[in-house]
Formats: structure tokens, C-alpha cells, sequence
């Protein structure tokens, strides 16, 4: 079974902007490649609305420092946005447009002036960009225009801009790698090469896995514990090289750096939401809001049986002294017997308990059936909160954290500005979250430890 992944299309391609389920249609996880929603598709120009902020950090170039024929564009990131709308003028007044494109998915962008600028090649041009909601709807204002001089003798950028940045602080270590970049324009595709070990070294070894994506983003199937390294570079229609490889991009993983704490979840533990960010976009982890460092072994798309499959493989090697388990989501909602997930959960506290660690179960968040409908076109259980609350009235008979309590629901369903797609809690629900963790988890560790004391002493 595949995992959730939200997936961003190539710029060359139609309106995909992320995508839905795998094999098994339900699931909180990677879903198979599925037209963006034709809503998004160009149509008649709306007018700007008033009330947005416009976005802000528009790189800006020079008459003494142009960028390239192909320059990357950049703006700060907008976690409202699905997909960018990006403008080209020829003027400062914005009345003569020569360019727009709604197929950007991240806050990076390099612009293919040589496919439709001509005559204007050399000349200062003016750029704005805006956000778009899940219908195509307006979330921001139009920037300011951004005056762009660009000049042949200026080297284009012939690689991939990896986006990715791993461990550089709480939240940001994953067993399940997700590789992330900026592509180039004009690529059909891209291979990523993954290796063990770092730099030179680890180039003169094989690489350990070879990828390829028709997008520009790609989920690891595979937990990966060491210390690797990874590059990408694009490739034409005929899948030849295009350009140059990027720099390694390193990440680390190690259960020699003793993590004393450990998440073991589905995606809403692995990361990502408001339907076009990934577990990359550190924003959407609501362990990056957390006072203390844990380590990421969460999964996206799990059941609580494959949690359950896989916890000696993934939890084991690192040992935690505690272990928050945060699973169910994605069985429950498909209809699944609440005892079944309750069996599961009893079965990954006893092996954490045997193997001298403390499991912390976290209560389960209402979900929102109509969101989801719209976003996933999946069905939901109808009996869904029936099924919820039984499994967390055994999650609170357990040492857990009530991070359920903290969401608030009119009718018992998650607001859509705290979930857009009805299922992953957006940057809010993530701080949540964590903010509700922060608090209770002196009281949680406490109980944790007790259970585990109590344990012992019963063998």
C-alpha cells in the first residue's frame, strides 16, 4: 500500500497540483498521479480583492546585477496558497501582459523568457505573483510589480534547487525522507540518486537507490537510518540528462544520537497539508512546534495495522525513552471496527513496554467528511465520530495526550481553516498540536514512566 504524498507537477505539464490515493483509495497516503481539479484551470480574469495582503520578498534584479535568460524568481512563502499565479508585463503600468502561468507550486520559479519574451529578450520586464486557493479562488493580493533585467552573458542555472532541508532543527528529521526541488523549465522528468554517507565519499560508492519523477517531488518508500546523501538533476522528453546534477544534499538519521523521544504516526505526524505541501514543508509538522527534539518515524498513508507491522523494523534501532503514538486516523475513517484499531494500539504498547520503553498515546482529531469529500472526492464512514470516540475513550484510559480536547469544533467537525483538506491539519492545527503536547507532556511523561514501572514489576 502506498502512502499520502502531496505531489507538485512539472511546469511544463497541465494543472496537477498534488494528487490523490493509492491503492487503496482511502488512505491518509500517496494517492497516484490525478488531474488538478478544473477549477484551477486559466479562466476569466477575477478582480483583486481588496481585503488580501499582497505577497512580499520579490527577488529583484538590476541594470549592474540582470539574471539570467532562464532566472529563478523567488517570493516569501505563502502557507495559504495551493498553486501561485505568476504575471510577466513589458511595462511598469502592468497593461501590457506577455506571460502568465498558474502551474507554480512552490515560492520559487525559474521563468522560460526564451519561449515567449522575443523581442523583449535584454529589456526590463516587470513580474507579480499572487495566491490561489483550492478553487482557483484568490488568497492574496498581487505583489508589487518586481522589475526583472536579465542579460544573455548571465549563466543560466542548469540544475535542480533543492528545497529540502533536513535537520536543521525540531521536526526536521524523517525516517521517511521526502526529496523536494525546484525544476527547471522545459524538463519532462527527473532522477534522483541516493547515497550512503557523505560528499566525495559518498560518490564513489554506487548510489543506493535510483529514483525517477515526472513531478518535483518524490516520497521515499523505505526508512532510511544512517547518514546519506542525494542529488537530482532534470531530464528532456527522451529522458537524457538536462543540465548538470545539484549539489549532495545531506540528511542524517542515527540512532547513536540517542533520541530520547520518538513520534510513530501517519501523516499527520509525517507532515504536510493544506492540499500542495509536503512533509519538506517543515510548517505543517507539528513536531517543529515542539520544546523538545523528536524524532520522525511517522509514515504517511499508514493504517494502524501497518504502524503496528512495522514497529519493530522502525522504532527498535532507535530506542526511545518515549514513544508518542499517534495512529487510527486513516482505518477509522474507512469504516474500520474501532476494536481493530484498538487491538493495534494495545499490541504497540506491549512491545514498547517489553523493550523498556514508554509509549504516550495522543488522542485522535475529528476529521471533516464534506471537506474531504470536495478536496478528495473520497467518502467518509458515516458513523465516523462514533468510531473515533471509542478508540480515544481507550486512548484516554492509556498515558496519553488529549490533543483532541484542544481542537475546537462546532458539531464535532474540523473547522476548514484549520484543515482544508478535511484531513491534515494546515500550520494552525499543527501549532495546536504541539502547543497542546508542550503543555501536558511533564504530566504524560509521568504517567508514561509509572506505566512502565508497573509493567516491570507485574513480570
Amino acid at each position: 500500500m502506498r502512502r499520502l504524498r502531496y505531489w507538485k507537477a512539472a511546469a511544463a505539464g497541465g494543472l496537477l497540483v498534488a494528487a490523490f490515493f493509492g491503492a487503496v483509495s482511502w488512505q491518509l497516503g500517496p494517492r497516484a498521479e490525478q488531474a488538478r481539479p478544473s477549477t484551477l484551470a486559466p479562466r476569466a480574469e477575477q478582480a483583486r480583492p481588496s481585503t488580501l495582503a499582497p505577497l512580499t520578498g520579490l527577488e529583484e534584479s538590476s541594470e549592474e546585477a540582470p539574471l539570467s535568460y532562464a532566472p529563478m524568481l523567488s517570493w516569501d512563502k505563502d502557507t495559504q496558497a495551493v498553486v501561485y499565479e505568476l504575471e510577466v508585463y513589458a511595462d511598469a503600468a502592468a497593461r501590457h501582459r506577455i506571460f502568465r502561468t498558474r502551474q507554480v507550486y512552490t515560492n520559487h520559479y525559474q521563468l522560460p523568457l526564451r519561449t515567449f519574451a522575443g523581442k523583449w529578450l535584454g529589456k526590463p520586464l516587470y513580474w507579480r505573483v499572487r495566491s490561489l486557493g483550492f478553487d482557483g479562488e484568490p488568497v492574496s493580493a498581487y505583489s508589487k510589480l518586481a522589475t526583472l533585467y536579465t542579460a544573455e552573458t548571465v549563466p543560466e542555472l542548469d540544475h535542480p534547487l533543492i528545497l529540502a532541508q533536513s535537520d536543521t532543527g525540531n521536526g526536521t528529521t524523517l525516517l521517511y525522507p521526502v526529496y523536494d526541488w525546484v525544476g527547471l523549465a522545459g524538463a519532462a522528468g527527473y532522477e534522483i540518486e541516493l547515497y550512503a554517507g557523505t560528499g566525495a565519499q559518498a560518490l564513489s560508492l554506487p548510489p543506493v537507490a535510483v529514483f525517477h519523477a515526472d513531478i518535483t517531488e518524490l516520497y521515499d518508500p523505505e526508512p532510511r537510518i544512517g547518514t546519506y546523501s542525494w542529488r537530482v538533476r532534470a531530464l528532456d522528453e527522451a529522458g537524457a540528462p538536462l543540465g548538470s546534477w545539484s549539489p549532495l544534499q545531506t540528511f542524517r538519521t542515527e540512532p547513536e544520537d540517542h533520541w530520547e523521544t520518538a513520534v510513530l504516526g501517519d501523516s499527520i505526524s509525517h507532515g504536510g497539508g493544506h492540499y500542495s505541501f509536503s512533509p519538506s514543508d517543515f510548517e505543517f509538522s507539528w513536531l517543529s512546534y515542539l520544546d523538545f527534539p523528536a524524532v520522525n518515524l511517522s509514515a504517511s498513508g499508514d493504517l494502524s495495522s501497518m504502524t503496528l507491522a512495522r514497529f519493530s523494523r522502525d522504532v527498535l534501532p532507535f530506542h526511545p525513552q518515549y514513544l508518542m503514538i499517534f495512529t487510527g486516523t486513516n482505518s477509522l475513517r474507512a469504516g474500520e471496527d474501532p476494536a481493530r484499531v484498538i487491538h493495534d494500539l494495545e499490541q504497540m504498547k506491549v512491545l514498547a513496554l517489553s523493550h523498556g520503553i514508554a509509549p504516550i498515546f495522543l488522542t485522535l482529531p475529528p476529521i471533516n467528511p464534506a471537506n474531504i469529500q470536495h478536496v478528495f472526492g473520497e467518502p467518509t464512514a458515516e458513523d465516523w465520530q462514533w468510531r473515533f470516540e471509542a478508540v480515544n475513550e481507550y486512548i484516554r484510559g492509556q498515558a496519553h495526550i488529549d490533543v483532541a480536547e484542544a481542537f475546537v469544533c462546532p458539531d464535532g467537525v474540523l473547522p476548514t481553516e484549520l484543515a482544508l483538506d478535511g484531513l491534515h491539519p494546515d500550520v494552525d492545527g499543527k501549532r495546536i498540536i504541539g502547543a497542546c503536547v508542550n503543555e501536558h507532556w511533564a504530566e504524560a511523561r509521568r504517567d508514561a514512566d509509572a506505566q512502565l514501572r508497573a509493567y516491570r514489576e507485574a513480570r
